[in-house]
């Protein structure tokens, strides 16, 4: 959540990212009414309290003619510090319901607007140029018998597929690839839980405006989390980290679920939008004032591994309006998809900065000893729907498939073979 005391000293800070965001900027008054409110209730009832304890020493010493008006008072004094309690308890509470529903301050710089009012940063490589009709990653992924839609949706329903054969092996082999490149650049690996609390799914931000995204099992009072961020931001809940040990990086892999709710009719046809799918995630702890330069290098990593995939690609500045709830700047690197003639989203990293952090107590000790909230950042090294761009980008004219050359010491094959013919033929 936001800081109340940075909020106090420049309220316009947050009209101004509410606006980027296309969200009421009017919040901002409102927080400050109720915390101007529960602060005076604060107040009056510390004042009661000191009162009471005063008249309650007083009463012992007192004379007999002097002690029944006391007592009177006392008990006058310990009604009136109960319902001074209540009310700042309440105004509490109030003040915490709607710091709750307000998201991240949008960082300087980041673009106004909504979905389609990203910015271009970059374009990487050229899309190729095919001397035959490509095509696409799901008649490609059955000619390799390496995909099957058809038994998902029997087994699972809609949305779901199996990876076989070399699909199988591909998927392992790019986040293995993943893996071994985050860990060489000082990550420790995590295999998380993919089950979750309902407090580290709210500390997280996934259960404001896209809580119909994730999956609830209220008979366990369980979440099924959408991506590792979610375990690896509450690893370190409610605990103070030394400033000498930040940042702390950890890549994670996972299984991931999502209920894609709101996308009926949007990209049906094979992997792109699903609801179970793998991914490698990064997540870093760190300083506020490192958070930005650490986002950089984020970025920087996720950019590693497409080049190393040979993917063309664009890096783009997400608007304020399409960012999610706990983000204050986020930059996704899109891929080439030929069969779509259009790019798509392949990673996201996101700096949250001190947002996830307050709302799961993770901090840190400064130089001066003095805890501090710790700055949250997370990005994406592999999905499975990368799957989806090697295979159209890297596609021969009988169906084959090149393999990139770093990802052939993962998957032990040059080229991935079709082992029938394309049912679009048949």
């Amino acid at each position: 959540m936001i800081d109340l005391r940075a909020l106090r000293e420049d309220p316009e800070r947050l009209r101004a990212s509410q606006r980027a965001r296309g969200e009421d900027p009017a919040v901002a008054d409102k927080l400050l009414e109720l915390d101007a409110s529960r602060r005076s209730a604060l107040t009056r009832f510390e004042t009661l309290r000191a009162e009471q304890k005063s008249v309650g020493k007083s009463v012992s010493k007192a004379s007999p003619e002097d002690r029944e008006e006391l007592l009177t008072r006392a008990k006058a004094l310990s009604a009136e510090v109960k319902e001074a309690e209540a009310e700042a308890g309440r105004l509490g509470d109030e003040l915490d319901a709607v710091l709750k529903r307000v998201p991240n301050l949008v960082e300087e710089g980041a673009p106004s607007g909504g979905v389609d009012d990203f910015v271009v940063l970059e374009t990487a490589g050229e899309p190729r140029e095919f001397d035959f009709t490509p095509r696409d990653h799901l008649e490609l992924g059955e000619m390799l018998g390496a995909i099957d839609m058809e038994r998902g949706a029997k087994v699972s329903g809609a949305r779901f597929y199996f990876l076989k054969g070399v699909g199988a092996q591909l998927e392992l082999a790019l986040l293995n690839m993943a893996m071994n490149q985050a860990i060489e650049a000082g990550f420790t690996a995590m295999i998380p839980p993919v089950l979750v609390k309902p407090e580290t799914m709210e500390g997280t931000g996934f259960l404001g405006e896209h809580s119909d995204e994730v999956y609830n099992l209220p008979a366990d009072d369980l979440y099924l989390v959408g991506t590792s961020e979610v375990a690896l931001a509450g690893y370190h809940g409610g605990e103070i980290l030394p400033a000498d040990a930040l940042p702390h990086r950890y890549v994670g892999w996972s299984s991931c679920f999502r209920r894609e709710a709101g996308s009926y009719g949007k990209d049906t046809r094979g992997i792109i939008r699903v609801h179970q799918f793998n991914k490698v995630e990064m997540f870093v702890y760190t300083t506020p004032e490192q958070a930005h330069e650490e986002h950089q290098r984020l970025l920087a990593w996720e950019r590693e591994m497409l080049d190393k995939l040979e993917l063309p690609y664009r890096v783009v500045d997400i608007a304020g309006g399409d960012l999610g709830t706990s983000a204050a700047r986020k930059y996704d690197c899109e891929a080439w998809i030929p069969t779509q003639e259009t790019y798509r989203e392949l990673t996201s990293t996101s700096n949250c900065t001190e947002f996830q952090a307050r709302r799961l107590n993770v901090r840190y000790r400064d130089e001066e000893g003095k805890p501090r909230f710790a700055a949250t950042l997370n990005g994406t090294l592999a999905t499975t729907r990368w799957i989806v761009a090697i295979l159209e980008n890297h596609q021969r004219e009988d169906g084959s498939v090149v393999v990139p050359e770093a990802l052939r010491p993962y998957l032990g094959k040059d080229v991935l073979e079709p082992v029938q013919a394309s049912k679009a033929k048949k």
